[in-house]
C-alpha cells in the first residue's frame, strides 16, 4: 500500500510484519486493544544507516521532520525510589524533563535514562525505541501535538524500519497521558 506520509516504497499493516519487530513491539501489535484498528499501524522498511533524524528526512522526505516523533526514556527520582517513563514528543521539539516531566512524575529530580537502562528495560534497540510495546506499568507521556497529527512516524523497536501510527492511537497506549507543553522548542 502507499504510505500516508513520507517517500517510502510501500507501507504494510504492522500485524503483517511482526517478524520485523522486536518481541515487545510485536506482542503489543498482536494484542492491540486501542480504538484505532491494529491494521492502521503501518510498518515501513528503512535502512538503518539513515536512522538518525537529519539524514533520515533528507532521504525519505523533508516533510517527515514535522510528522515524526521521538520516544525517550526518562527516570524520575524521589527519596530512595525511581520511576521509569517514556516521553513522546515531535522531533522538532525537546522533552521538558525538568518541568513537565518532573512535575507529572512527582519527582524531585528527572533525567534521561542511561542508554543501557533504556534498551535493557524496553527490549528495544537504541535509536529505535517506540512507545508501542513498552512495559505496561510505565507512564507514557505524550505531547498533545503528537496526538493531533493524522499520522506520525516513530521507531519500530529496531533501527531498521519505522512505524507510521495515527496520532490518536498514542492516547490509546497503556499508561498514556496526553500533556500540553511536554515538547518545547
Amino acid at each position: 500500500m502507499h504510505p500516508p506520509i513520507g517517500n517510502f516504497d510501500s507501507a504494510t499493516p504492522a500485524p503483517d510484519r511482526l517478524d520485523e519487530l522486536t518481541r515487545p513491539v510485536a506482542d503489543a501489535v498482536r494484542h492491540w486493544r486501542g480504538g484505532t484498528p491494529a491494521d492502521q499501524l503501518l510498518y515501513v522498511d528503512t535502512d538503518p544507516q539513515w536512522a538518525d533524524t537529519a539524514v533520515f528526512v533528507e532521504h525519505y522526505g523533508r516533510e517527515l521532520l514535522e510528522q515524526s516523533a521521538n520516544c525517550v526514556v526518562v527516570t524520575g527520582k524521589r527519596g530512595g525510589g525511581s520511576t521509569l517513563a517514556a516521553c513522546v514528543v515531535l522531533s522538532t521539539t525537546r522533552v521538558d524533563v525538568n518541568g513537565v516531566v518532573r512535575r507529572h512524575l512527582g519527582a524531585r529530580k528527572a533525567s534521561f535514562a542511561p542508554m543501557d537502562t533504556a534498551t535493557g528495560e524496553t527490549g528495544m534497540e537504541y535509536g529505535g525505541i517506540t512507545p508501542v510495546g513498552l512495559p505496561g506499568d510505565w507512564p507514557v507521556l505524550v505531547d498533545a501535538a503528537v496526538v493531533d497529527l493524522p499520522y506520525v512516524l516513530v521507531g519500530s523497536g529496531r533501527r531498521r524500519g519505522k512505524l507510521l501510527v495515527p496520532g490518536k492511537a498514542f492516547a490509546e497506549l497503556p499508561g498514556a497521558v496526553v500533556l500540553e507543553g511536554l515538547g518545547v522548542a
